[in-house]
């Protein structure tokens, strides 16, 4: 009988994170202070991240950074994760391609985002941080964060995305059974939600908004700092045990992936998962080609561009030379809340201008149906953000099939949708909908961006 999973032993965790930065051909351009224009140094952080994190944010010369004791400790509740052979999305495909996926979804919050939040959570502990601020989309993040600051003993505040804060009762259900605070954003506790409520009353919030609002809170309370669960080096950084541990368990498949998937909100499981992959290319070994998908709504890789601009919608964050659909774009109501961000991480960011990575943006009931599909296959029911991975994985076995090859094809499940079923309930009536950002909207919104530098 062939292997269905291929599982590693605790002792395979990995032991250090990959710092792609150390060797990518080319450097990203520097992060800029947003008062003096001039390139950040860790200590232009040190206000609003812990001390380690601000360090590993800026390190571009280490290729290997040691993983905590502490946090191996942690991750051992369910770290290694399993590598699946989707065999029966294969045959609902009639597929050629061998499909598999990294199942990050048996997490004790479902998903990823517990890769960074223990290591975040940790390094605030360590330097005597008693209280800690961060935002969340779909609250995947909110709730792997709220567990990391129980376990270290930490005060957490979670600004919500409204839209999400309502549609997604149980995860903020989670957060505050683990002991987190959870506020709708915007709210009237910042100045910067104050200000866009005034503005716009009826806004149903962005991860740019929770994102100000979460910064604004760590930097007017002591001894707090905020903790950021996407987009910056330092998050992808951890989500490097993924691709890591996906390296070895491909290896004891017999096979390499020729393509290599990851759902893109802000980069973080895009990151985890192609990374270390990616690294292969850099040196010649392989030419794997990596696909992040993207909703059609929030197409920042896609159709957006390439310079500085805020990671906030209030403009608290350093400038980061990124992807972007500008810092106040207001994306559709989309289920995916983790995938509604208006802009990508630097490192992806210069990756993608330079050929490394390909990107595609996906309708919303295109994931939708691939996630039904990948359900009836698999046994599995996808979060809303995989569900775009899934659709992209999809699409790269149909075009095998017409083309009659065979790739090695490899996505990142980066979480389950079992609280996400008012989603699926909205799909089974037949009231999703797709959005597709007009070019006029986006030229509109991105022209302001000049005015940044």
């Amino acid at each position: 009988m062939e292997s269905k999973k291929f599982i590693l032993q605790e002792k395979d965790i990995p032991t250090a994170w990959y710092n792609v930065l150390a060797e990518m051909p080319e450097k990203p351009n520097p992060l800029l202070n947003p008062a003096t224009k001039e390139p950040l140094k860790a200590e232009d952080l040190f206000p609003v991240f812990t001390e380690e994190a601000a360090r590993q944010e800026l390190n571009d010369t280490d290729k290997w950074i040691e993983i905590p004791e502490e946090v191996r400790d942690m991750y051992r509740i369910w770290r290694p994760t399993p590598l699946v052979r989707a065999r029966g999305l294969e045959k609902a495909l009639g597929t050629k391609a061998h499909i598999y996926f990294k199942n990050e979804s048996v997490s004790p919050v479902g998903s990823h985002k517990l890769n960074s939040a223990i290591p975040q959570a940790y390094y605030a502990k360590k330097q005597g941080i008693t209280n800690i601020t961060t935002e969340t989309g779909a609250g995947q993040w909110g709730a792997a964060l709220s567990l990391a600051a129980r376990h270290f003993g930490l005060e957490l505040a979670v600004y919500m995305v409204k839209v999400s804060y309502h549609q997604k009762p149980y995860r903020r259900s989670i957060m505050e059974t683990y002991g987190a605070e959870v506020v709708a954003s915007p709210s009237m506790s910042t100045k910067a939600g104050r200000k866009i409520i005034t503005e716009h009353p009826n806004y149903q919030g962005s991860l740019g908004t929770a994102i100000s609002e979460a910064v604004e809170l760590a930097t007017t309370t002591p001894n707090c700092k905020y903790t950021l669960g996407s987009v910056l080096n330092h998050v992808a950084l951890h989500q490097t045990v993924i691709g890591l541990e996906a390296e070895k368990q491909m290896e004891m498949a017999g096979e390499y992936p020729d393509i290599v998937i990851g759902c893109f909100g802000g980069g973080s499981n895009f990151s985890g998962i192609t990374f270390p992959f990616l690294r292969h290319n850099f040196s010649g070994e392989r030419n794997t080609r990596f696909v992040a998908a993207e909703p059609q709504s929030c197409p920042k890789l896609t159709k957006g561009v390439f310079q500085y601009d805020f990671g906030d919608e209030a403009g608290y964050t350093p400038l980061i030379p990124m992807y972007t659909l500008g810092h106040d774009f207001a994306p559709a109501n989309i289920h995916a809340g983790g995938l509604r961000y208006h802009g990508a991480g630097a490192v992806v960011s210069k990756l993608r201008s330079q050929g490394f990575i390909d990107a595609v943006d996906i309708p919303q009931t295109e994931t939708f149906a691939a996630a039904h599909l990948f359900a009836r296959s698999e046994g599995i029911i996808p979060a809303p953000e995989s569900s775009h991975a899934i659709a992209a994985a999809i699409r790269e076995a149909r075009r095998a099939n017409e083309e009659g090859t065979a790739p090695v094809i490899l996505f990142n499940l980066s979480g389950h949708g079992l609280i996400d079923m008012a989603a699926y309930d909205q799909y089974h009536s037949g009231d999703l909908a797709d959005y597709e950002v007009p070019d006029a909207e986006i030229k509109a919104n991105t022209d302001k961006l000049d005015k940044i530098l």
